[in-house]
């Protein structure tokens, strides 16, 4: 096998970037109805011309904004507006407001109302913002009045996870991921912006997830909760591997906060930051390494048993962001070391060296489990934004 290449390099992590974009780049573009197509075989073939999901769109936005800036690519902008016009026309629910989950073409097939997607939609506003694409500052303005009225608990200082279209009707669940990602989203709604209303936002809910909360569950952030935001020990245990809403533990989780807590810091230093962004990171990788073939499990229960086994490959490109962060932030080269380690794990096993991208999920012993590169969601979001928050950890991003 050819030598691993330096994984810290500026040239290696923005040339894995333009490898990520080259894959979808411009086959992505969906010309007949809008937006983008959503699902890729291996080899680069589209699968299905018509689903267009909330998550696909929003993300192929951060994406492409992020490459516009970075690579100074004119054709990069034009397709994060041609995105962003399908986010506003399409997915935007004219009578009610909000954004619907699940497109067939331009037709709606959920209209679900998903506060996980809605913190997408702020992202992708926010990142379009920064890419100086016309009419954001109104969209983003727009998108926190909107999670305001009908996704904010301000009693719990959290958000609510899924409503019905017409507002009517709220789930009993509650969720971290979906304040995980609206932590993300403000964030970067405050680089935008430079309106500290996001960034007061992003820390309220780092700390309700990672400190109060975390305190009523070992500790360290669980994924499920009741609508009091009492811990429900066993949302999905009959079914692990759910696609979005997966039962127990997830090592990826504690690492992407870990990632978040250290941008946050950047902004607003508070004493419990850094203590929590390291313990949820060395508990993540105590609890998931796999000291047989590498890597790191995916998820386990609240008795230490690991429930999936799988290589996931978002969990490693968030852990590579975090250990990134973490050896910034304290100098202390053992994360440099893990860095590597998961770094050089995900190249020999994750890292498609034919086609390109990363491959979705392997099972323990390092097989892939589909053809499908990638479905509805995905569009490699994780790596290229993981290569992205590196190299700003590493001061190259401009």
């Amino acid at each position: 096998m050819k030598p691993f290449p330096d994984f810290r390099s500026k040239t290696f992590l923005l040339g894995h970037m333009r490898e990520i974009m080259d894959f979808y780049h411009p086959i992505c573009l969906n010309t007949e109805d809008g937006g983008y197509y959503n699902e890729y075989r291996d080899d680069g073939f589209i699968t299905d011309r018509k689903t267009q999901h909330l998550v696909s769109t929003t993300r192929f936005i951060f994406n492409y904004v992020t490459a516009a800036i970075l690579f100074k690519r004119q054709d990069f902008a034009e397709a994060a507006a041609h995105g962003v016009r399908y986010l506003d026309e399409v997915h935007r629910d004219p009578e009610h407001g909000g954004y619907f989950w699940l497109m067939h073409g331009r037709e709606v097939v959920d209209t679900t109302k998903h506060c996980y997607g809605h913190a997408f939609v702020l992202l992708a506003y926010a990142s379009a913002m920064k890419a100086g694409i016309g009419g954001m500052a109104e969209r983003v303005a727009e998108t926190w009045g909107l999670l305001e009225s009908r996704f904010w608990e301000p009693e719990r200082e959290l958000y609510k996870d899924e409503i019905s279209r017409d507002w009517q009707t709220v789930s009993r669940y509650r969720g971290q991921n979906a304040n995980m990602h609206m932590t993300e989203a403000m964030l970067a709604a405050y680089e935008a912006t430079g309106e500290a209303r996001y960034l007061d936002r992003a820390e309220t809910l780092a700390r309700r997830i990672c400190v109060e909360l975390a305190a009523t569950a070992q500790g360290v952030v669980w994924e499920h909760y009741g609508e009091d935001w009492s811990v429900d020990w066993d949302y999905n245990k009959d079914d692990p591997k759910h696609l979005f809403r997966p039962y127990g533990y997830l090592p990826g989780h504690m690492t992407e906060w870990t990632k978040l807590l250290l941008i946050l810091e950047r902004y607003r230093a508070s004493d419990w930051i850094l203590p929590q962004a390291i313990l949820l990171y060395e508990t993540a990788l105590a609890k998931s390494a796999d000291l047989e073939f590498g890597g790191m499990h995916y998820s386990y229960g609240p008795d230490g048993k690991l429930y999936d086994l799988d290589k996931y490959h978002w969990v490693h490109c968030e852990t590579v962001a975090a250990a990134a962060g973490l050896a910034e932030r304290t100098g202390q080269e053992r994360y440099w070391q893990d860095y590597d380690r998961l770094w050089r794990y995900s190249w020999r096993h994750l890292v498609d060296h034919d086609y390109g991208c990363w491959f979705r999920i392997l099972s323990p012993d390092g097989v892939k489990q589909s053809d499908i590169k990638s479905p509805p969601g995905k569009t490699d979001y994780h790596p290229f934004g993981a290569c992205y928050e590196i190299l700003r950890v590493l001061g190259e991003a401009r």
